[in-house]
């Protein structure tokens, strides 16, 4: 039975529509006031009464029935209290049953999602500054994917630009392909500050950098030679981290790509009038001077980020239709992707509204920021790399005599750093510490693999569930809230879709895994009689299913044995 359901068809009263009350059930905040609640305050305009007279009204209309045990109005809540029994054992029998795909949907279905994230620079370090963004864009792409949307992942690959010229001078002079094919993008990195420091001291590097990018431009065969081979060692070297890190892309169409894509755009922005020339370059205004002018072409004829970004628009609508374009980017672009985004507008594209820019904090080391140019950067492979050492050494101390070791160290190293980065909302800065995402007693990935973990190893004590089940065996504060807690998942999966917000997911993974834990300690299993037993197995089942949904989600994978 659908508990939301069954309180949906027990309502009836005039003004309001069944699915309009199904789409406001939710799990109250305090798990004492009932299990399921509806809030009133959305129904106040449409009805024309207050919040706390609609919950009266709603409460006195509800058709008893033996599954409810109490309804009552509160403060503009309208709280259901359950038969506890009966309500465990319907949560866990839905979890249970739909098992990985509890918690998905089918409400995307034939709608498509593009998600343009990590974005990293063709020969620059994927450092620990792309951690979040690689992430964030991760975790949005499955929870997208899990609620039934087509999700298309983005790599908009900075391949561009006037670096690659440099690149080109400072290999000629000083690169040592035997060295770079071993070392990769670190190598290149080398050559590319010392060009820099060469630069300085004497400053014609820099137009040679420029005609080299020119050749780029025009196709000279060298020049492409070198910059396919920049793009190749990259490329090679970042797959190697997305396949740590769990991520997947479906397109990798970067800068690069919209070359010939950008002056069909600039061609419809001077046929409507909206493109204007100031001092030699090409902009367009906006009334009330609401922005700075979006500049579109410099005097020179370059072109810039806002107009690729401009030319990416229109493929990614022609080419996908797509129901919302996500740009997963730090905040310190919003002015970048605002001004886009009205131009596409004043264009007259129904589907700007459809844009939108999931902007998100900056992470750092505790020993500072980092910049490719002065050398000063942390390589991502290298954080993981640390982090999974440690985990390993806490391993070895720990349990010693654990199976593959190696393997459960990564698992570890790897989860505690993604989950440490998405703990917190999106927008927020962040300093990364090593000491803290790796605490197995904190609010942290390992504790939540842990607590896993602690489940399959109740079931090496207990042996399976057996047939003899007794629900009254839950009827518990402590197995109440955890049941609370399973039940309230799909309804996770919606809040952190709609908000773009991983840390809804890896909160709710806290809360339940600290839930849990409580019950752990508070109700004895192993010893119980055989239907208290399995009714507290099929709690822990459920609770180990949950757990596993929810870290997939983040791109986490479960030790089974820590």
């Amino acid at each position: 039975m659908d508990y939301k359901q069954l309180i949906a068809d027990s309502i009836n009263i005039d003004g309001i529509d069944k699915s309009e009350i199904l789409e406001l059930i939710a799990a109250p905040k305090d798990i004492n006031m009932g299990d399921l609640c509806i809030p009133c305050f959305k129904l106040a305009k449409q009805m024309k009464k207050s919040p706390v007279v609609i919950a009266e009204e709603i409460a006195a209309s509800v058709v008893k029935s033996d599954m409810i045990e109490s309804v009552s109005a509160v403060a503009g809540f309208v709280n259901f209290k359950f038969d506890n029994a009966k309500f465990a054992a319907l949560t866990l029998d839905k979890v249970l049953n739909e098992g990985e795909n509890y918690g998905k949907s089918k409400e995307g279905e034939g709608k498509t999602v593009c998600i343009d994230y990590s974005s990293v620079n063709i020969a620059k370090p994927f450092h620990m500054g792309h951690l979040l963004n690689t992430a964030l864009g991760g975790a949005i792409y499955r929870i997208y994917s899990a609620l039934g949307y087509n999700v298309v992942g983005i790599n908009h690959l900075g391949d561009w630009g006037t670096q690659f010229g440099k690149l080109i001078v400072a290999y000629k002079l000083w690169g040592n392909k035997q060295e770079i094919d071993k070392r990769g993008v670190r190598a290149l990195v080398e050559i590319y500050v010392r060009f820099h420091k060469e630069e300085e001291k004497n400053p014609s590097l820099g137009d040679e950098a420029r005609a080299w990018f020119k050749a780029i431009e025009q196709g000279d065969k060298e020049a492409l030679q070198l910059f396919e081979y920049f793009k190749e060692i990259t490329l090679k070297e970042v797959n190697r981290i997305y396949d740590r890190l769990h991520i997947k892309f479906d397109s990798y169409a970067g800068e690069s790509f919209y070359n010939d894509k950008m002056q069909p755009v600039l061609d419809e922005l001077t046929a409507k009038g909206i493109l204007q020339e100031s001092e030699g370059a090409k902009v367009v205004k906006f009334d009330g001077d609401t922005m700075p002018p979006c500049l579109l072409q410099r005097s020179d004829g370059a072109t810039l980020y806002a107009t690729r970004d401009m030319a990416a628009a229109f493929y990614r609508k022609n080419t996908y239709d797509f129901y919302k374009c996500l740009y997963v980017v730090a905040y310190q672009q919003n002015l970048h992707f605002q001004q886009v985004f009205k131009v596409l507008d004043i264009m007259g594209c129904d589907w700007a509204k459809d844009m939108i820019h999931v902007a998100h904090g900056m992470v750092s080391l505790e020993s500072g920021a980092m910049s490719t140019r002065e050398g000063n950067v942390v390589f991502l492979e290298d954080v993981l790399n640390t982090v999974v050492a440690k985990a390993k050494k806490v391993i070895e101390e720990k349990n010693p005599n654990l199976e593959n070791k190696d393997t459960v160290a990564e698992q570890i190293g790897v989860g505690a750093t993604v989950f440490g980065v998405l703990y917190s909302n999106r927008i927020k800065d962040m300093v990364f510490s090593i000491d803290k995402v790796l605490n197995f007693e904190g609010e942290t990935g390992p504790y939540v693999q842990y607590t896993y973990a602690r489940c399959n190893s109740l079931f090496d004590k207990c042996g399976d569930v057996g047939t003899d089940v007794d629900f009254s065996g839950l009827d518990n504060s402590a197995c109440k809230a955890v049941v609370a807690i399973l039940d309230k998942y799909p309804q996770i999966l919606k809040e952190s879709a709609k908000k773009f917000e991983p840390s809804v997911v890896t909160r709710y993974a806290i809360d339940l895994a600290q839930s849990f834990n409580k019950f752990y300690f508070e109700c004895k299993i192993s010893t119980e009689r055989e239907g208290i037993k399995n009714s507290r197995l099929l709690l822990t089942k459920a609770t180990r299913q949950v757990l596993g949904n929810a870290l997939a989600l983040l791109g986490i994978e479960t030790p089974q044995k820590m």
